[in-house]
């Protein structure tokens, strides 16, 4: 007979058998992230060596690449890596795609988006962080972002750089009869002191046949050839004479085109439509309905022989919308939501330290601020499209994606097949920041294949569509309390947000899960800082709303170093200190963080007089510092004001502590990316929404910065000997702050509000 208290010792047995498993399988250490689950393929004359690496017979070495190129130039970064430790030609160096398999997996990403402080060196932060990494290592994604791409593969293409030569040296020596430990490599070459040469090529067949050696001695830094040096960009020369193929550029045998109409209002779907007109247009060859796919709003699809014939012929289908409960949603109501949810709770709490609320209660003198972020399109230059041929059984997808097996999974879905019978061809991004995480036009043009009778059809969204149906970068409204003393010191920072969160959609449209789990991402920049609180309380209050929301360029980093320094600023002028000397001194165990503002404030002039701009205005400077995705950047912005109350950036002093800078040039390079980009957003860039419709629709309403309009950009890279950390986002979170504290040194008004717009 079971009795409940057999079930409760079954149960408390089974739950300890459990717990036992887990920490048995926490404590082996991840799998070797070194060879594919089936063989690498390899084109003529070419032998694999590991999961990374392949040889050819010409001595060209084939780095195998599991990241996107999206003009972040990870192509020629991660190559220099593993080409160092392998001890290649240069010259000798190309990129081919990977396969999509589970050694290409994205660990480091995932696992630095758990909600710890980077200052927390606990035992939950550890092992939390070794769960999630061999998780990541076993069930997680390809994902190019979150600007991971070199932390995630420093070690790994390391290792297999390593592993390929060892097999090599092996190679040589089994072949000449002497010890591997006799040889050296230098520039694509196995030598022996006996005057004996052979080249990679010739080795290559050979090494493919040796063991992988258990394990690997890694270079010393100090002896880096590759690593450090400022290389060209091995894409560089396809872009400038047009031989690099990004997803629009794809051309196939008997191609047909799609152009697609979705729902104005967000979130709705075709009710019905009359294509009678679209149908007796030339070129045209189907109309069809699309569902909302993986988070898309519905619409319709026109096939046609010519991109031109389809993107006519769509604008003739009539359609009769229905366009859902977003139908009355409006930018105000969003906005007095948000600041209503921050009256009545401060959400969940990522950091607290001290009795904040005991330090602002004895304050001499209290600041209090209220802040607001819009939500952002992406534009990214190249337009969403996709590339999908479903023929026999089997589709072949032609994508500009960061996520390429997710990408595979939705066309295997859509199309109802097995995973393995779709391949993805990766193609270059024109321009990334987060949009192309989404497989929503990947989905489309998978659901648009299967009405073209085998032959592949490429799907390109208009501007306009592109920007009225994106995931934006969410709408944030923040509020802040600092309490100072009698001397002007800092003694309670207190700071809660509210806004949409990021991951529960994601999760929601591309696994169909509902996840209730705080998300890093909506206090990512106001919580995990370097600055010492003597007491400090922030938090983020999530809520729901119907605008479709995604990661942008920086994430949750792009408004909340905007909040933050801004309100900083604030704070050191109402203690009557100068904002780097009020900063620096909550800087005092962050060395690292303390020489990278005070050097920008060296290199800026910090202190001295500026001259006025050409056109006679003054000018003022404004600093900011924040540290994202590992790395540590300031910048001072020299702002001038027209009559006409014209913002102007005239320069960004900017300097970053990335740890090892592996090509500095691709770092320069991106910090000049995102200071444009950032300053695109902050002086022009405001997504609004009005009956449940995003008003903005093209450049002419949604403006990037002009040539004319760009300031000099002057970068520097701190030196380290730290591994490197992410380049990729970290320019564009410091610049809106470090404008909006210039304009407040230069008329006096405070700017609480993106984009930055005078009074």
């Amino acid at each position: 007979m079971v009795t409940r208290r057999t079930v409760l010792l079954g149960s408390a047995g089974l739950a300890g058998a459990l717990g036992a498993l887990m920490v048995g399988w926490t404590a082996i250490p991840p799998r070797p992230r070194l060879v594919t689950s089936d063989p690498l393929p390899t084109g003529p004359g070419q032998s694999a060596l590991n999961g990374w690496v392949k040889i050819g017979a010409d001595n060209t070495v084939g780095i195998v690449m599991c990241k996107a190129e999206m003009g972040q130039g990870i192509y020629t970064g991660l190559a220099m890596v593993l080409a160092e430790e392998l001890d290649a030609d240069w010259a000798q160096v190309r990129v081919e795609q990977a396969p999509i398999d589970k050694i290409y997996q994205n660990v480091a990403g995932i696992v630095e988006s758990l909600p710890f402080h980077p200052d927390d060196h606990g035992t939950l932060k550890a092992i939390a962080e070794r769960i999630t990494g061999k998780a990541m290592r076993e069930f997680g994604l390809m994902l190019t972002g979150t600007s991971s791409s070199m932390r995630d593969l420093w070690l790994p293409m390391r290792q297999a750089g390593a592993s390929a030569r060892a097999m090599l040296l092996a190679a040589a020596s089994q072949e000449w009869g002497v010890k591997a430990r006799e040889c050296r490599v230098e520039a694509g070459h196995v030598m022996h002191p006996s005057g004996r040469s052979a080249s990679f090529g010739e080795l290559a067949a050979a090494a493919a046949s040796q063991p992988l050696p258990d394990a690997v001695v890694l270079k010393d830094p100090k002896t880096f050839k590759l690593i450090g040096k400022p290389r060209k960009r091995l894409e560089a020369a396809s872009k400038m004479d047009g031989s690099a193929r990004f997803g629009i550029d794809v051309l196939q045998p008997g191609m047909q085109y799609a152009s697609v109409e979705m729902c104005p209002t967000l979130g709705g779907r075709v009710a019905s439509f009359d294509a009678a007109d679209a149908q007796k247009l030339p070129g045209v060859r189907k109309v069809l309905a699309l569902p909302p796919l993986y988070g898309s709003t519905g619409g319709v699809a026109v096939i046609a022989d010519t991109p031109y014939h389809a993107m006519r012929a769509v604008k003739a289908v009539r359609v009769e919308w229905d366009d859902g409960v977003a139908a009355n949603l409006s930018s105000d109501e969003i906005y007095q939501r948000l600041a209503q949810s921050l009256d009545t709770d401060e959400g969940f709490h990522f950091y607290k330290h001290g009795d904040v609320d005991a330090a602002l209660k004895s304050a001499v003198k209290t600041v209090k601020a209220e802040y607001r972020a819009p939500y952002l399109a992406h534009t990214t230059m190249e337009p969403m499209n996709c590339t999908v041929q479903f023929k026999e059984g089997r589709a072949t997808v032609w994508a500009a994606t960061q996520v390429p097996d997710m990408a595979r999974r939705s066309v295997a879905k859509v199309l109802g097949l097995a995973v393995e019978q779709v391949d993805v061809q990766m193609q270059l991004l024109g321009g990334g920041f987060g949009r192309r995480c989404e497989v929503d036009v990947i989905a489309q043009a998978a659901a648009i294949a299967r009405e073209t009778g085998g032959a592949p059809v490429q799907v390109i969204w208009s501007r306009e569509q592109d920007t009225t149906h994106d995931f934006y970068r969410p709408a944030c409204v923040s509020r802040f309390q600092a309490g100072l003393d009698a001397s002007g010191q800092l003694l309670g920072w207190l700071n809660t947000s509210a806004g949409q969160a990021i991951m529960p959609q994601v999760i929601e449209r591309m696994l169909g899960l509902r996840a209730a789990v705080p998300d890093r991402t909506t206090s990512e920049g106001a919580f995990d800082q370097p600055y010492e609180w003597p007491s400090a309380r922030i938090g983020h209050e999530a809520v729901e709303l119907l605008v479709p929301v995604g990661f942008w360029r920086s994430v949750g980093h792009s408004h909340h170093a905007f909040f933050k320094e801004s309100f900083l600023d604030e704070v050191a002028h109402a203690a009557g200190r100068d904002p780097v000397a009020f900063r620096a001194a909550l800087l005092a165990r962050h060395p690292r963080h303390l020489k990278v503002l005070q050097r920008a404030a060296e290199l800026s002039g910090w202190g001295q007089p500026l001259p006025a701009a050409a056109d006679g205005t003054q000018r003022a400077r404004g600093v900011a510092l924040h540290q994202s995705f590992g790395s540590i950047v300031a910048q001072v912005a020299e702002v001038s004001v027209s009559p006409d109350k014209r913002i102007r950036v005239h320069r960004v002093t900017c300097v970053i502590d990335c740890g090892l800078a592996i090509n500095p040039n691709l770092v320069r390079q991106q910090m000049e990316s995102g200071i444009v980009y950032g300053l695109s957003a902050a002086l022009n860039d405001e997504v609004r929404i009005e009956k449940g419709q995003v008003q903005q629709t093209n450049f002419h309403n949604n403006p990037v910065l002009r040539f004319d309009e760009c300031p000099v950009i002057d970068t520097e890279v701190i030196a380290s000997d730290e591994n490197p950390e992410g380049v990729g986002e970290p320019g564009t979170p410091p610049v809106a702050p470090a404008v909006a504290n210039a304009l407040f040194t230069l008329t006096g008004q405070r700017l609480r509000r993106l984009p930055l717009k005078l009074a």
